[in-house]
C-alpha cells in the first residue's frame, strides 16, 4: 500500500520541473532552481517519505521566516517619533528644559507671595508644579501614539485645521510675551549696570546708557546667534550657564535677608538709614511679620504669574526629540527634575524675598533692592547675573515659536536656511520694536498669562489627549480620560477666574501686576 502511494506521488515529479529561468530565492541568498527540488524529491527512496515532508516543512519555515523578515524591514522604514537619533544627553536636555521654565517670572514671584501669604503661595505653587508635570505627561502620552513630534501637529491630529491653528497662535503669543519681558529687563536693567560699574552719577545722554540700543545690542550680538542654531541640544551649555546665574542670585537673595535690617528705609531718603534701622522690636513690628495668608486685589494676578512661570509645554517635543535614547519614561524623568529643581528655586526666591522687605516688596524684586543701596556691588552682580540668564533664555524660547510659524505657513516644506533665518529675523525684529516703543505692556502680559498659559499647560494638553487615544485603548468614560477632562475643566476655570479678577482690577485702576515669565 505504501509503495502505491509512493509511485503516484512520483508520477508528476518530472512535470513540475521549472525551466532554468525561474529561481527561488531562499533567506540565505542563494539562487536555486525549483527542478532540484522537485528532483531531489523523486530520487529519494520511494519509502522515505518522512524525510520529504520533514524538507517541506523546513521550506515553509524559512519561507515564514523571510516574510516576517521583510516585514520588520518595512515597519523599520516608517519613522516613528521615538525613532528619530537625538544626539543630546540627559543632562544638556535637562539645562534646556529647566532654563524654559525659568525665566523673568522668578522677579516677580516675591510679590505674588506678599499678595497670598506664604502657606496660601506655597499651596498655589505646588498644585501648578503638580498639574504642569501632569499636563506634559498627557503631551508625551499623546506622542508616543501617533508619532508626531510638534504640538501644532498634535492639534491638527486632534482637531484638524482649527487646532493646530489654536496651538500655534497660542504658542506665539506666550512665547513673544515671554520673550518681550525678557528684553524689557535688558532695558530697564543693563543701563543701571552699567552706570553703576562706570560709576556715573547721572546720564547725559550716551547712546551706551539708554536702554532702547542696548537692547538692540544685545539682540544682534548675542541673541540672533544663538537663535540662528539648526538644533535645539546645541544650546545646551548656554543654558546651564544661564542656571548659573539664576541660582547665584538665588544664594544672593538668602544672603541679604540676613544683611537687611526690618524695617529699611529708603536709600534715596536716607543714605545711611539703612544701617541704623535696625530696632530691638523687630519681632513685635506689625510691618516684619510675614503674612501666612493674604486677599487682595493683587492675589488675581498671582495665578497667571505662577501658570505663566511654569509655561515649558511647547519646548517639550523639541527637546524630546532631540534626547539621546528617547522614550516616554526617560522624558518624563527629564521633566519631573526640572520641574521640581525650579519649584525649590521658586519658593526659597519668594520666601526669602518677601521676608527681606514684606509688605514693601515690588513687583519686580531687583527694583526693590536698589532702595537699599543702587551701588551695592552684590546686588549689581546679581543684576548682571539675571541678565546674562534672562538673554540666554530667550533663544530657547524662540525655537517654539519659529517652528509654530513653519507649522502654520510652510507645513510641508522641508528645512531651508533662509527661512530659518528669515523667521528669526523677523520674530527678534518685532519684539524689538515692542519692548522699544511700547511704554508698559504688563496689562498685556496679564492677559497672556491668564488665556494662553492655561490653554498651554492645560487645556489644550487634556482635550488632545482626549481625542487622540483611541476609544478601543481607554474608552470615554476610563478613569484616565476622566482624569484628562478634570484637567481641562481646572484649566477653563483658571483663564475665567484670572481674566474676570485681572479685568476688575484694571476697572479699579489699581493695577500693579506683574506677567512675566
Amino acid at each position: 500500500m505504501s509503495e502505491d502511494k509512493a509511485a503516484e506521488g512520483m508520477e508528476p515529479a518530472p512535470q513540475a520541473a521549472a525551466p532554468p529561468a525561474e529561481i527561488n530565492t531562499i533567506p540565505n541568498g542563494k539562487g536555486h532552481e525549483a527542478g532540484e527540488q522537485t528532483t531531489a524529491a523523486a530520487k529519494s527512496p520511494p519509502g522515505d517519505t518522512s524525510e520529504h515532508s520533514h524538507r517541506s516543512e523546513d521550506l515553509e519555515a524559512k519561507r515564514a521566516e523571510s516574510q516576517e523578515f521583510l516585514s520588520s524591514i518595512e515597519d523599520k522604514k516608517t519613522t516613528r517619533f521615538t525613532d528619530f537619533e537625538g544626539k543630546t544627553s540627559f543632562g544638556m536636555s535637562v539645562f534646556n528644559l529647566g532654563n524654559a521654565i525659568m525665566g523673568s517670572g522668578i522677579l516677580g514671584l516675591s510679590y505674588a507671595m506678599a499678595n497670598t501669604g506664604v502657606v496660601l503661595f506655597l499651596v498655589l505653587l505646588t498644585v501648578v508644579a503638580v498639574l504642569s508635570s501632569y499636563s506634559i505627561h498627557l503631551l508625551l502620552k499623546s506622542s508616543g501614539i501617533v508619532g508626531i513630534r510638534a504640538y501644532e501637529q498634535l492639534g491638527q491630529r486632534a482637531f484638524g485645521t482649527p487646532g493646530k491653528m489654536a496651538a500655534g497662535i497660542a504658542i506665539t503669543l506666550q512665547n513673544i510675551g515671554a520673550m518681550s519681558s525678557y528684553l524689557f529687563i535688558v532695558k530697564n536693567e543693563f543701563p543701571l549696570v552699567i552706570q553703576a560699574f562706570m560709576g556715573i552719577t547721572s546720564s547725559s545722554g550716551e547712546w551706551y546708557l539708554n536702554g532702547k540700543y542696548l537692547v538692540v545690542l544685545v539682540s544682534i550680538s548675542v541673541i540672533l546667534p544663538l537663535a540662528l542654531m539648526k538644533q535645539l541640544g546645541y544650546l545646551g551649555y548656554t543654558s546651564g550657564f544661564s542656571l548659573s546665574c539664576m541660582v547665584f542670585f538665588l544664594i544672593s537673595v538668602i544672603y541679604k535677608k540676613f544683611q537687611t535690617p526690618c524695617p529699611f528705609t529708603d536709600f534715596t531718603l536716607n543714605s545711611t538709614a539703612v544701617l541704623t534701622a535696625v530696632t530691638n522690636d523687630t519681632h513685635y513690628n506689625p510691618s516684619c511679620t510675614p503674612k501666612m495668608v493674604n486677599l487682595n486685589s493683587q492675589t488675581a494676578y498671582t495665578i497667571p504669574i505662577l501658570a505663566f512661570a511654569f509655561v515649558c509645554h511647547p519646548e517639550v517635543l523639541p527637546i524630546y526629540t532631540e534626547l539621546k535614547n528617547p522614550s516616554k519614561k526617560r522624558m518624563q524623568h527629564v521633566s519631573n527634575i526640572s520641574i521640581v529643581v525650579m519649584y525649590t528655586m521658586y519658593f526659597l526666591a519668594a520666601l526669602f524675598g518677601y521676608l527681606t522687605f514684606y509688605g514693601e516688596v515690588e513687583s519686580e524684586l531687583l527694583h526693590t533692592y536698589s532702595r537699599l543701596d543702587p551701588y551695592d556691588t552684590l546686588i549689581l552682580c546679581v543684576r548682571l547675573a539675571v541678565l546674562t540668564a534672562v538673554t540666554l533664555t530667550v533663544p530657547i524660547v524662540l525655537f517654539p515659536v519659529r517652528r509654530a510659524i513653519q507649522q502654520l505657513f510652510f507645513p510641508n516644506k522641508t528645512f531651508y536656511w533662509p527661512r530659518h533665518i528669515a523667521i528669526a529675523v523677523t520674530l527678534l525684529t518685532l519684539i524689538n520694536l515692542l519692548v522699544i516703543f511700547a511704554p508698559n505692556i504688563l496689562g498685556i502680559f496679564g492677559i497672556i498669562g491668564a488665556t494662553s498659559a492655561p490653554c498651554l499647560i492645560f487645556i489644550f494638553p487634556a482635550i488632545f489627549y482626549i481625542r487622540i487615544v483611541p476609544k478601543e485603548q481607554e474608552p470615554m468614560r476610563s478613569t484616565p480620560k476622566i482624569l484628562a477632562a478634570c484637567f481641562a475643566g481646572i484649566g477653563f476655570l483658571f483663564m475665567i477666574m484670572s481674566l474676570s479678577f485681572i479685568i476688575i482690577d484694571w476697572t479699579s485702576g489699581s493695577s500693579k501686576g506683574n506677567g512675566g515669565h
